[in-house]
């Protein structure tokens, strides 16, 4: 928020300007920090841009990437090991950073450590930009005094994820790709194609296929009833969505999305790599095992995993080992269990968890080159199918009329 004000420096004189802050009191507390005595404060309203406007509707704000998080993690690596200090560094990425939304709420943050709460508080406030996961480790680098070493880990956390999903999208570009050609040529076929055919059969009066009659009334009441067709499509769309939202849908969607041929055991290999890393990463920053593993369930994006990962802390809690509660959890392969095994009599679980979560990775990277060699062949069986349909469909009649042509003639 931009502020005109009217104050007196330490001479008496009258000194006036303009001021960004985000609020009131936070103006009049830079001015008093400057050596002004404020006298008037004004809010200036600003010019905003249509698109500046659209981002303040929570529909249409810009959500922080995960690029942004983790260039923002590196920086605060370099600049708290450097000895500068918090507040300091904290306003100074605010007015550099690209991000606009990053910006007002790294102003929001450095404006509560200002106000006496520490920095994992402060983050608290913004549970759509710092994650559970973030601000644990952040809790821990204050209480262990190593702040720059939870950014450097975090910075790394997010690096994986990031890469992770990258080579996700682009294993799965080119069977999107083919799905969405293949969706608009049966668009293209039921809306131009076989009202033409049909128009053709309607005037020569042909005995229609059983095949032929299911093509040209499928085209037909897409044709008459379209937007019947996609309001019921976005009812269920919304349905579906408003059901995965609570917390039974939820559950059930995450235990049968593990399911899916091809893609479930690809994404459940992907999940307990992160676990596996996420957890490594929080015992060797020196967090109680039980804590932990709450702070992973609940950075776990799929629920019904996260459901094992709480009963894996509830048998810790019963005095139970690592290994015990993770063979109890059967999420873990005999060859996993081992290396866990190793890890607790080492006296190096942390460690052993990150080559648990390198193996996992291996997994992962060949899981995603067998993606699409797997999907290919049947999104060709598909193709082939749907034009065997439609040419036997559309040409089966005329073939008919030919033959009874010939044979009056």
């Amino acid at each position: 928020m931009q502020f005109r004000y009217r104050g007196k420096d330490s001479s008496g004189s009258v000194q006036q300007g303009n001021l960004t802050a985000p609020t009131p009191d936070a103006a009049a507390g830079e001015l008093m920090r400057r050596g002004i005595t404020p006298l008037a404060i004004e809010e200036q309203q600003e010019r905003t841009s249509l698109s500046e406007q659209l981002e303040r509707v929570p529909l249409f704000r810009r959500r922080i990437t995960l690029d942004e998080l983790i260039v923002f993690c590196r920086q605060m690596h370099a600049l708290t090991r450097a000895g500068i200090p918090l507040i300091r560094t904290m306003r100074g990425l605010a007015e550099t950073t690209r991000s606009p939304v990053l910006s007002e709420t790294l102003d929001d943050v450095t404006d509560r450590l200002e106000a006496g709460a520490n920095m994992a508080t402060a983050m608290q406030a913004h549970p759509s930009v710092f994650s559970d996961l973030f601000i644990a480790m952040i809790h821990v680098g204050e209480n262990t005094g190593m702040l720059d070493d939870a950014f450097k880990r975090l910075s790394n956390i997010l690096e994986l994820e990031r890469d992770t999903k990258r080579r996700l999208k682009q294993a799965l570009r080119y069977p999107m790709f083919v799905v969405i050609a293949l969706f608009a040529a049966l668009m293209v076929v039921n809306f131009l194609v076989i009202p033409k055919f049909s128009a053709v059969f309607d005037k020569l009066g042909a005995d229609l296929p059983f095949l032929t009659q299911v093509l040209v009334g499928t085209s037909n009441f897409l044709l008459n009833y379209w937007y019947i067709v996609l309001f019921f499509m976005a009812a269920i769309g919304v349905l579906v969505r408003q059901w995965k939202q609570t917390e039974q849908g939820r559950l059930t969607w995450d235990r049968y999305k593990l399911r899916i041929p091809i893609i479930g055991p690809l994404l459940e290999l992907i999940t307990l790599s992160r676990f596996s890393r996420n957890l490594a990463t929080m015992l060797a920053a020196g967090m109680p095992v039980t804590h932990a593993l709450s702070v992973v369930s609940d950075a776990t994006d799929n629920a019904w995993i996260a459901i094992h990962i709480r009963d894996m802390r509830q048998g810790i809690e019963r005095g139970e080992s690592l290994l015990r509660t993770a063979s109890s959890s059967g999420m873990f392969t005999p060859l996993i269990l081992q290396m866990i095994a190793v890890g607790e009599e080492t006296g190096a679980v942390d460690e052993m968890l990150n080559n648990v979560a390198d193996f996992y990775d291996e997994d992962v990277d060949f899981g995603l080159k067998r993606l699409a060699e797997s999907i290919e062949p049947i999104l060709i069986v598909a193709m082939g199918g749907l034009v065997l349909i439609l040419a036997l469909g559309v040409f089966l009649p005329i073939w008919d009329l030919g033959a009874a042509a010939m044979g009056r003639g």
